[in-house]
């Protein structure tokens, strides 16, 4: 059936020719004002919400600069990745291997320690959710950091987690290592350390030259981590 000119609406006809007048290169759009500003919206709420949990919380007491860039990059990457990738066909299995691969990493020139190693999981897991919740509503995301933020803060307070460090020591009272004599270990090692000890574990033991390795577990009395307390001794050149 053939249709007369004035059945055309010239709005719509100049909407549709807008449309089709889109710039683009290789079938991607030069420039898309909706999702670049979505974009930035959730960019600046990921990177917020991760700036809060590293500079509050971690870095509070950690006082780390080397894990701070880390956790901010590593924040930055996996929320653009995750965001770029939203019109793929991804299964969540993709997000979820994503996730354990980053997890995983460790570096070659050592091993991360447990505070940092969850500070890691967190950071991409805010960012996992932010950058490939395309489906949920702001409020939901909006709830969903300000609890990873609540959770943090709460299990961060000293009033219900109580922090505890760990040294290696060569002890040479070589009596004092057995089972029985727990409590005189423990007042010795409190009264020559003027630590906090908590716990004492017995490693191992050299009878020749009568010394054993404590592991002694102890209340730090600031935040802040020492790095080198699981080193018994300098190598010597």
């Amino acid at each position: 059936m053939l249709l007369l000119q004035a059945d055309f609406d010239p709005a719509i006809a100049q909407e549709f020719g807008n449309q089709a007048a889109t710039m683009d290169f290789l079938g991607i759009p030069l420039f898309d004002g909706p999702n670049l500003w979505n974009l930035l919206i959730r960019f600046g709420f990921n990177l917020l919400v991760c700036w809060v949990l590293i500079q509050f919380f971690y870095y509070r007491k950690s006082h780390r600069r080397d894990y701070y860039f880390t956790f901010m990059m590593f924040s930055v990457t996996i929320f653009l990745l995750l965001f770029l990738l939203q019109n793929l066909a991804i299964e969540i299995g993709f997000a979820l291997g994503l996730f354990a691969i980053f997890g995983m990493i460790r570096y070659r020139t050592t091993t991360l320690p447990v505070r940092e190693m969850t500070y890691l999981f967190v950071i991409i897991g805010v960012s996992i959710i932010n950058g490939f919740g395309m489906s949920a509503s702001y409020a939901a995301l909006l709830v969903t950091n300000l609890l990873v933020i609540l959770v943090t803060w709460v299990l961060e307070s000293h009033k219900l987690t109580r922090p505890e460090a760990t040294k290696i020591i060569l002890y040479e009272k070589i009596d004092l290592i057995k089972p029985e004599h727990y409590d005189l270990l423990m007042a010795d090692i409190k009264a020559r350390t003027g630590l906090n000890v908590t716990k004492i574990q017995v490693g191992s033991i050299n009878f020749l030259k009568d010394t054993a390795y404590l592991k002694v577990t102890y209340i730090p009395t600031d935040s802040m981590p020492n790095d080198i307390d699981m080193i018994t001794k300098f190598k010597q050149n």
